[in-house]
Protein backbone atom coordinates (compact mmCIF):
# COMPACT_ATOMS: atom_id res chain seq x y z
CA UNK A 1 0.00 0.00 0.00
CA UNK A 2 1.29 3.44 -0.88
CA UNK A 3 0.81 5.98 1.90
CA UNK A 4 0.70 9.60 0.78
CA UNK A 5 1.14 10.81 4.34
CA UNK A 6 4.56 9.12 4.78
CA UNK A 7 7.46 11.48 4.46
CA UNK A 8 9.45 10.77 1.28
CA UNK A 9 13.11 9.78 1.65
CA UNK A 10 14.11 12.43 -0.91
CA UNK A 11 12.53 15.75 -1.87
CA UNK A 12 9.70 15.19 -4.36
CA UNK A 13 10.23 16.33 -7.92
CA UNK A 14 7.02 18.34 -8.05
CA UNK A 15 5.95 19.09 -4.48
CA UNK A 16 2.47 20.29 -3.66
CA UNK A 17 1.93 20.43 0.07
CA UNK A 18 4.64 17.80 0.55
CA UNK A 19 2.98 15.36 -1.90
CA UNK A 20 4.68 14.14 -5.06
CA UNK A 21 2.35 14.46 -8.04
CA UNK A 22 4.17 11.79 -9.99
CA UNK A 23 1.82 9.12 -11.31
CA UNK A 24 1.22 6.07 -9.10
CA UNK A 25 0.67 2.77 -10.91
CA UNK A 26 -1.10 0.06 -8.94
CA UNK A 27 0.30 -3.41 -9.58
CA UNK A 28 0.06 -6.89 -8.09
CA UNK A 29 3.02 -6.05 -5.89
CA UNK A 30 1.66 -2.65 -4.81
CA UNK A 31 -2.10 -3.01 -5.27
CA UNK A 32 -3.50 -0.21 -3.13
CA UNK A 33 -3.12 3.41 -2.18
CA UNK A 34 -4.61 5.38 0.72
CA UNK A 35 -5.92 8.91 0.21
CA UNK A 36 -6.48 11.10 3.23
CA UNK A 37 -8.12 14.46 3.85
CA UNK A 38 -6.12 17.14 2.06
CA UNK A 39 -4.25 14.47 0.13
CA UNK A 40 -6.79 13.22 -2.39
CA UNK A 41 -9.79 12.32 -0.22
CA UNK A 42 -11.79 15.46 -1.02
CA UNK A 43 -13.22 17.38 -3.93
CA UNK A 44 -14.20 15.74 -7.19
CA UNK A 45 -12.10 12.82 -8.37
CA UNK A 46 -12.30 11.94 -12.07
CA UNK A 47 -11.98 8.30 -13.09
CA UNK A 48 -11.06 8.03 -16.77
CA UNK A 49 -11.22 4.94 -18.97
CA UNK A 50 -9.25 5.14 -22.18
CA UNK A 51 -8.07 2.62 -24.67
CA UNK A 52 -6.11 2.48 -27.87
CA UNK A 53 -6.99 5.01 -30.57
CA UNK A 54 -8.28 3.58 -33.82
CA UNK A 55 -10.53 1.32 -31.83
CA UNK A 56 -12.42 0.11 -34.87
CA UNK A 57 -10.75 -2.97 -36.22
CA UNK A 58 -9.19 -3.93 -32.91
CA UNK A 59 -11.71 -6.65 -32.47
CA UNK A 60 -12.64 -9.67 -34.54
CA UNK A 61 -13.99 -9.16 -38.06
CA UNK A 62 -13.00 -5.50 -37.87
CA UNK A 63 -16.10 -4.55 -35.90
CA UNK A 64 -16.20 -1.61 -33.54
CA UNK A 65 -16.41 -2.24 -29.84
CA UNK A 66 -18.60 -0.44 -27.35
CA UNK A 67 -16.48 -0.45 -24.20
CA UNK A 68 -18.33 1.08 -21.27
CA UNK A 69 -17.28 2.38 -17.86
CA UNK A 70 -19.50 2.03 -14.81
CA UNK A 71 -19.54 1.35 -11.09
CA UNK A 72 -21.43 -0.39 -8.37
CA UNK A 73 -21.96 1.88 -5.38
CA UNK A 74 -23.00 1.57 -1.75
CA UNK A 75 -23.63 4.42 0.65
CA UNK A 76 -22.98 4.43 4.38
CA UNK A 77 -26.72 4.10 5.08
CA UNK A 78 -26.94 0.90 3.03
CA UNK A 79 -28.35 2.16 -0.25
CA UNK A 80 -26.88 0.41 -3.31
CA UNK A 81 -27.05 0.75 -7.06
CA UNK A 82 -25.19 1.00 -10.33
CA UNK A 83 -23.96 3.94 -12.43
CA UNK A 84 -23.74 3.08 -16.13
CA UNK A 85 -25.00 4.14 -19.54
CA UNK A 86 -27.21 1.07 -19.80
CA UNK A 87 -30.59 2.05 -18.41
CA UNK A 88 -29.57 5.73 -18.37
CA UNK A 89 -28.30 5.31 -14.81
CA UNK A 90 -25.87 8.23 -15.04
CA UNK A 91 -25.91 9.02 -11.30
CA UNK A 92 -25.59 12.41 -9.56
CA UNK A 93 -22.94 14.40 -7.71
CA UNK A 94 -25.10 16.32 -5.22
CA UNK A 95 -27.09 13.35 -3.91
CA UNK A 96 -26.55 9.60 -3.65
CA UNK A 97 -24.64 7.95 -5.20
CA UNK A 98 -22.37 11.07 -5.43
CA UNK A 99 -20.98 9.53 -8.61
CA UNK A 100 -21.70 10.81 -12.13
CA UNK A 101 -20.99 9.24 -15.53
CA UNK A 102 -20.27 12.00 -18.05
CA UNK A 103 -21.72 10.25 -21.10
CA UNK A 104 -21.67 7.21 -23.31
CA UNK A 105 -19.01 7.01 -26.00
CA UNK A 106 -20.77 4.53 -28.28
CA UNK A 107 -18.55 5.15 -31.31
CA UNK A 108 -15.19 4.84 -29.59
CA UNK A 109 -14.15 8.06 -31.33
CA UNK A 110 -13.98 10.39 -28.32
CA UNK A 111 -10.31 10.95 -27.46
CA UNK A 112 -11.08 11.57 -23.79
CA UNK A 113 -12.67 8.17 -23.33
CA UNK A 114 -15.34 7.79 -20.67
CA UNK A 115 -15.30 9.38 -17.23
CA UNK A 116 -16.84 8.85 -13.84
CA UNK A 117 -16.66 11.70 -11.32
CA UNK A 118 -16.79 10.85 -7.60
CA UNK A 119 -17.74 13.68 -5.24
CA UNK A 120 -15.42 13.02 -2.29
CA UNK A 121 -16.78 16.05 -0.43
CA UNK A 122 -19.44 13.51 0.57
CA UNK A 123 -16.93 10.78 1.47
CA UNK A 124 -18.62 10.27 4.84
CA UNK A 125 -21.74 9.13 2.98
CA UNK A 126 -19.89 6.71 0.70
CA UNK A 127 -19.08 3.16 1.84
CA UNK A 128 -17.62 1.64 -1.34
CA UNK A 129 -17.51 2.05 -5.10
CA UNK A 130 -16.48 -0.74 -7.49
CA UNK A 131 -15.26 0.68 -10.81
CA UNK A 132 -15.73 -1.71 -13.72
CA UNK A 133 -15.68 -1.82 -17.51
CA UNK A 134 -17.65 -4.07 -19.80
CA UNK A 135 -17.95 -4.74 -23.49
CA UNK A 136 -21.50 -3.92 -24.53
CA UNK A 137 -20.96 -4.78 -28.19
CA UNK A 138 -18.08 -6.39 -30.04
CA UNK A 139 -16.05 -9.53 -29.55
CA UNK A 140 -14.10 -9.49 -26.27
CA UNK A 141 -10.41 -8.84 -26.84
CA UNK A 142 -9.10 -6.86 -23.90
CA UNK A 143 -5.48 -7.36 -24.94
CA UNK A 144 -6.04 -5.52 -28.21
CA UNK A 145 -7.87 -2.66 -26.50
CA UNK A 146 -4.95 -2.07 -24.10
CA UNK A 147 -7.22 -0.21 -21.75
CA UNK A 148 -6.11 1.92 -18.82
CA UNK A 149 -8.05 3.58 -16.02
CA UNK A 150 -6.60 6.67 -14.38
CA UNK A 151 -7.97 8.25 -11.23
CA UNK A 152 -7.29 11.96 -10.70
CA UNK A 153 -7.65 12.79 -6.97
CA UNK A 154 -7.33 16.44 -5.98
CA UNK A 155 -4.08 17.21 -4.16
CA UNK A 156 -2.52 13.82 -4.86
CA UNK A 157 -0.83 12.03 -7.72
CA UNK A 158 -2.87 10.41 -10.51
CA UNK A 159 -3.42 6.70 -9.91
CA UNK A 160 -3.16 4.36 -12.89
CA UNK A 161 -4.61 0.87 -13.19
CA UNK A 162 -3.86 -0.99 -16.41
CA UNK A 163 -6.33 -3.56 -17.74
CA UNK A 164 -3.77 -6.32 -18.19
CA UNK A 165 -3.63 -10.00 -17.23
CA UNK A 166 -6.35 -10.69 -19.80
CA UNK A 167 -8.83 -13.56 -19.72
CA UNK A 168 -10.11 -14.96 -23.01
CA UNK A 169 -13.83 -14.53 -23.54
CA UNK A 170 -14.39 -12.23 -20.57
CA UNK A 171 -16.95 -9.47 -21.11
CA UNK A 172 -16.40 -7.47 -17.94
CA UNK A 173 -13.57 -6.45 -15.68
CA UNK A 174 -13.64 -5.23 -12.09
CA UNK A 175 -10.92 -2.57 -12.11
CA UNK A 176 -10.68 -0.83 -8.74
CA UNK A 177 -12.49 -0.89 -5.42
CA UNK A 178 -12.78 2.42 -3.57
CA UNK A 179 -13.50 1.98 0.13
CA UNK A 180 -14.11 4.53 2.86
CA UNK A 181 -11.74 3.45 5.62
CA UNK A 182 -12.60 5.61 8.60
CA UNK A 183 -12.50 8.88 6.68
CA UNK A 184 -9.65 7.89 4.36
CA UNK A 185 -10.22 6.47 0.90
CA UNK A 186 -8.48 3.24 -0.05
CA UNK A 187 -8.11 2.55 -3.78
CA UNK A 188 -7.55 -1.16 -4.37
CA UNK A 189 -6.51 -2.59 -7.73
CA UNK A 190 -8.78 -5.48 -8.70
CA UNK A 191 -8.32 -6.43 -12.42
CA UNK A 192 -10.71 -9.34 -12.14
CA UNK A 193 -12.15 -10.50 -15.44
CA UNK A 194 -15.53 -12.23 -15.65
CA UNK A 195 -17.32 -13.88 -18.54
CA UNK A 196 -20.61 -12.33 -17.47
CA UNK A 197 -21.52 -8.68 -16.94
CA UNK A 198 -23.10 -6.62 -14.18
CA UNK A 199 -25.06 -9.39 -12.50
CA UNK A 200 -21.90 -11.48 -12.27
CA UNK A 201 -19.86 -8.58 -10.86
CA UNK A 202 -22.59 -8.10 -8.27
CA UNK A 203 -22.40 -11.77 -7.29
CA UNK A 204 -18.61 -11.80 -7.15
CA UNK A 205 -18.51 -8.83 -4.78
CA UNK A 206 -21.68 -9.56 -2.78
CA UNK A 207 -23.57 -6.40 -3.71
CA UNK A 208 -27.06 -7.93 -3.64
CA UNK A 209 -28.91 -5.95 -6.34
CA UNK A 210 -31.86 -7.22 -8.40
CA UNK A 211 -31.12 -7.23 -12.14
CA UNK A 212 -33.24 -7.27 -15.29
CA UNK A 213 -32.08 -7.44 -18.90
CA UNK A 214 -31.83 -4.17 -20.80
CA UNK A 215 -30.41 -2.48 -23.89
CA UNK A 216 -29.10 0.98 -24.71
Amino acid sequence: MVDYTRRPSAPPAAPAGGVSLSKVTLTKGAPSVSLTKGHGAGGQMRVNLNWESGRRGLFSKGSAVDLDLGCLWETADGRKGVVQALGNAFGALDRPPYVLLDGDDRSGARSGGENLVVNLDHLDAIRRVLVFAYIYEGAPDWAAANGVVTLYPQGAAPIEVRLDEHAAGARSCAIALLTNSGGALTVQREIRYLRGVQRDLDSAYGWGLDWTSGRK
